[in-house]
């Protein structure tokens, strides 16, 4: 096999190091020259792939190619895909920083065969780049194929073994399990053999053993970094396998780990992809990185200079911190870099986001995304930091509350601290799981910040058992809510009731909706399935060609009926997409499926609900608007972060820093006002090529992934130009009138507007004029609505300081007749206060008097029951008693419940009745 022009005669010793931007071309170089067209990077995150929260491999933006929803435009592909490994089964988030390889974003460098070549060339071209390209040593790889699987009826892979003996002797071949040979797409769809190569990187001369005992043993330094994989089989929702009729390669290489075997280091993190960004963090920190494994200074620098890199891309791609979803995994994510900055660095203020620009300029090349929104990324890890660190501190607060509690407890009850169900203030578990769960405080800062206090004996025992059992209990609860059950797919062929048992019909997904021309149409059933989803059944029905809109950029998916042949009419709930395909969906009798168990013809007439999707189209059309009256008003800062667009509303999240002036939403609902009078007519450009598109000036959203080809909408040119694959109305005049409901926070840099159109905006200001004549009614229709109401308000504050001063009188009647009631140390009264307030205030008065005092308060507040239990500051010390536990028995009185603290515990209850035996119980419990 000839090499490369430029590596004839040299040895590994000879070549000069590689940086990790010439690593990444040579690949891209390679594959170009063997005739693969170079694409970008899909997103992190994913859209329309219910499946998964973030892109977690390269093959992932080619899944339509490999299920046949789609045909691929090149049947040889190359790429570097950013990935993101946090959640589901492929979660590396708690490695990352302990060891030198694990990472949450990585680039997955890939090449692909579409039905193209298949394992011969993959492994000859793999052999070529690694060997003579990279100049790799021979001797220090491994390769390992497939060893066979009983269960599927599986044989050892044999022609790739074969093939790679014409590079490697059989002692570095290795046959592999199916756990880390057999590549699957999921529970079911295509999958594959693989053949993976591995590299031994340790220098240990005293190490004498064999490399190939080492592979897949999670040794540091033999690592996989390429995995080829040979897509020929698809699983079936049964289980069966059955053999595609294309034959697919897949490959992926940890670029990391690629750059660490060329750069001959023992650590992804000694790399120059890490190294600017640890040389950064050490200085800012003033400290020393030594590349310690067990060293928690160096294991921080580590966490922080890969976690920023998540972070950072997955906002560039769209996807902001949040409480759900996959915001939530980023907000951990930077929440886990921030907690390890703290404890470690002492990083007390926020830094992170001092890393944003460096990483920006380090792959801007090759990641544009982020150094164009290079301040917006910025300033929303900035805020998330700020928050986070207040968090920080209110956890810090609220464990020194615990440990007040726990050293209370020791003082009057010693014996029982920390037996299950008497020592309650002892620190558990449960308690730590919050801490955990709650602030974002892992469970060695807890131990870490105890052992400082030198706290770490109010523990119980069984505390990590415990937290044990709370996050598993987390980790059900959201295996419950990502649990999906579903059925295999039955197929229809060309003739009525042909059914298919090998390939699906050929689904051309570019030419699959026909909705933007019309909303009825006559198409054919090409595959269903039944869903079981909690006991409901459920159909997922494809169409060869269909009106129906599926939900996607931010536009509901349409609702309304097919009709079959045979008189049967399926309504349709919803459109949703799934791996390209547009599935219609409708719930059904379990027992009465028309697709199933009758003769069902293949054409049907797709009907969409006309009415709702004039409505969707009107607040779509009003939100193009929106977006282009807020850029003109606030700045070209302004970008779309989010959007939801159904029959009711429109609701619009954009990239802005400060709360809108009613001035600047006045003006935004002025402009698009206007443009709607104008009754702009809609210039719709199908099959637009994408740089085309940009010359336009058309807006494209970061974090989309955008074919070769794309639809482009205007309303006016010099005013909205948009890249949209939605619905719209013909001329702005039809959206009718435009009226902003709210503006509010998102999250940090990100505001909200919510809008009506039409229909919807008439019927808000009917409401409104219906709420304003009835304000005017009420108050005798006077000429200045505004004024009266002002008077009126003044008056009630009068009234209520007035209330105030009563109220005061009271209470300190009260106090001065209760004082009056002590009885070796104990007032036990019934009383009636006007509200909870001067409850609690009598009781701390007389607690601030008398520091022997047990109180309890049987009090009526209008008619509802409440007491009140309060220790003095020398009773809790000296005396039996705890208020928690004493408030737990009073209050089956009331046939209610409550709690506080050991000194001071209410509660509230339904039965007024039964605060006189409230009374005839504490005196028992205190006075005998």
């Amino acid at each position: 096999m000839a090499k490369p022009a430029g590596h004839k005669g040299r040895s590994a010793s000879s070549l000069e190091p590689m940086d990790s931007i010439t690593i990444r071309r040579k690949f891209l170089d390679f594959f170009a020259s063997k005739g693969h067209q170079i694409v970008p990077s899909a997103p992190l995150v994913l859209k329309n792939d219910p499946s998964l929260l973030f892109t977690n491999s390269g093959m992932v933006q080619f899944k339509d190619y490999f299920l046949g929803n789609a045909t691929p435009k090149y049947k040889r592909i190359a790429d570097t895909q950013k990935c993101l490994r946090v959640s589901g089964k492929h979660n590396d988030l708690e490695d990352v920083g302990l060891d030198t390889y694990h990472h949450t974003m990585f680039e997955m460098l890939g090449n692909w065969s579409f039905g193209d070549y298949f394992k011969k060339e993959a492994i000859e071209w793999a052999w070529e780049l690694l060997t003579e390209v990279y100049q790799l040593p021979k001797d220090k790889l491994y390769v390992s194929v497939f060893g066979g699987d009983k269960k599927d009826n599986l044989p050892v892979d044999e022609e790739a073994k074969d093939l790679w003996r014409r590079f490697v002797a059989d002692d570095r071949i290795i046959h592999g399990v199916k756990k880390d040979n057999f590549w699957e797409m999921g529970e079911s769809g295509p999958c594959g053999p693989c053949s993976e190569i591995h590299i031994d990187l340790r220098n240990d001369p005293n190490d004498k053993r064999p490399g190939r005992d080492l592979v897949n043993s999670d040794h540091p330094q033999v690592v996989e970094i390429w995995n080829l994989v040979f897509i020929q089989f698809n699983r079936l929702a049964s289980g069966a396998l059955e053999p595609l009729p294309d034959k697919h390669v897949d490959t992926g290489m940890g670029f990391e780990r690629l750059c660490m075997a060329i750069q001959k280091k023992t650590s992804n993190y000694d790399t120059d992809v890490f190294s600017p960004l640890i040389e950064f963090v050490a200085t800012h920190a003033h400290v020393k990185y030594t590349g310690k494994l067990d060293n928690k200074t160096d294991i921080a620098i580590r966490v922080i200079a890969d976690h920023i890199r998540a972070v950072s891309f997955a906002i560039s791609d769209g996807q902001l911190p949040s409480n759900t979803g996959a915001g939530y995994v980023i907000r951990r994510i930077l929440r886990r870099a921030v907690r390890y900055g703290f404890s470690y660095l002492n990083f007390k203020e926020p830094f992170i986001h001092r890393l944003v620009p460096l990483l920006a300029l380090q792959l801007k090349d090759v990641f544009p995304e982020l150094h164009q929104q290079l301040d917006y990324v910025e300033r929303v890890v900035q805020e998330e930091e700020i928050s986070f660190l207040r968090t920080l501190e209110d956890g810090l607060k609220r464990l020194d509350s615990w440990i007040a509690e726990t050293e209370k407890f020791a003082a009057i009850m010693p014996k029982a601290l920390g037996k299950e169900g008497e020592g309650e203030p002892k620190l558990n578990g449960a308690k730590v799981f919050m801490l955990f769960d709650t602030y974002g405080f892992p469970k060695d800062l807890t131990l870490l910040i105890l052992k400082e206090k030198g706290k770490l004996q109010y523990l119980w025992d069984n505390w990590e058992e415990q937290f044990n059992i709370e996050l598993e209990r987390q980790k059900a609860r959201s295996r419950v809510d990502a649990s999906k059950e579903t059925g295999d797919w039955v197929v229809y062929g060309d003739e009525p009731m042909s059914l298919i048992t090998d390939d699906p019909p050929y689904y051309d997904k570019e030419k699959a909706f026909v909705g933007y021309d019309v909303t009825d149409f006559t198409s054919n059933i090409l595959k269903f399935r039944s869903v079981i989803k909690k006991g409901d059944n459920f159909l997922e029905i494809v169409l060869k060609q269909t009106p129906f809109y599926a939900e996607s950029g931010g536009q509901v998916g349409d609702t309304g009926y097919l009709d079959l042949d045979n008189g049967v009419r399926i309504p349709i709930l919803n459109t949703k997409k799934d791996n390209g395909l547009t599935v219609h969906f409708a719930k059904i009798s379990a027992d009465n499926n028309p697709l199933v168990g009758s003769v069902v013809s293949k054409p049907v007439h797709a009907v969409v609900d006309a009415a709702r999707r004039t409505s969707i189209k009107k607040n779509h059309s009003a939100t193009h608007l929106l977006h282009a009256a807020l850029r003109q008003v606030l700045g070209k800062h302004v970008e779309q972060r989010g959007s939801l667009v159904n029959e009711n509303l429109l609701r619009f999240d954009f990239s802005h820093f400060a709360q809108m002036t009613r001035e600047e939403l006045s003006k935004i609902e002025e402009i698009v006002n206007d443009k709607i009078m104008e009754n702009i007519s809609l210039d719709e450009k199908r099959n637009v090529p994408i740089e085309k598109a940009k010359s336009f000036g058309a807006m494209a959203l970061f974090g989309e992934k955008y074919g070769e080809f794309v639809r482009v909408i205007t309303f006016d040119p010099k005013f909205s130009v948009e890249l949209c694959g939605g619905t719209h109305v013909p001329a702005t005049g039809n959206i009718g009138l435009f009226k902003i409901l709210s503006e509010s926070s998102v999250a940090a840099g990100v505001r909200r507007i919510e809008a009506v159109t039409g229909e919807g905006a008439l019927s808000y200001f009917r409401q409104q004029l219906a709420m304003l004549d009835e304000v005017k009614s009420l108050l005798k229709n006077p000429k200045d609505v505004s004024a009266s109401l002002q008077s009126l308000i003044e008056e009630k504050h009068a009234l209520e300081k007035k209330i105030e001063a009563v109220n005061a009188e009271k209470a300190t009647d009260i106090f001065n007749s209760l004082q009056g009631k002590i009885s070796n140390n104990a007032i036990i009264e019934r009383v009636s206060v006007p509200n909870a307030d001067v409850l609690k205030n009598i009781s701390f008065s007389l607690r601030n008097k008398y520091p022997n005092l047990l109180l309890v308060l049987a009090a009526d507040i209008e008619g509802k029951p409440q007491i009140s239990v309060m220790l003095g500051e020398d009773a809790v010390k000296t005396s039996k008693y705890n208020a928690q536990q004493l408030i737990k028995e009073l209050a089956k009185e009331i046939e209610g419940g409550g709690g506080g603290q050991p000194f001071y515990a209410t509660a509230g209850g339904k039965n007024l009745s039964g605060l006189a035996q409230v009374i005839t119980k504490a005196k028992a419990l205190l006075v005998a």
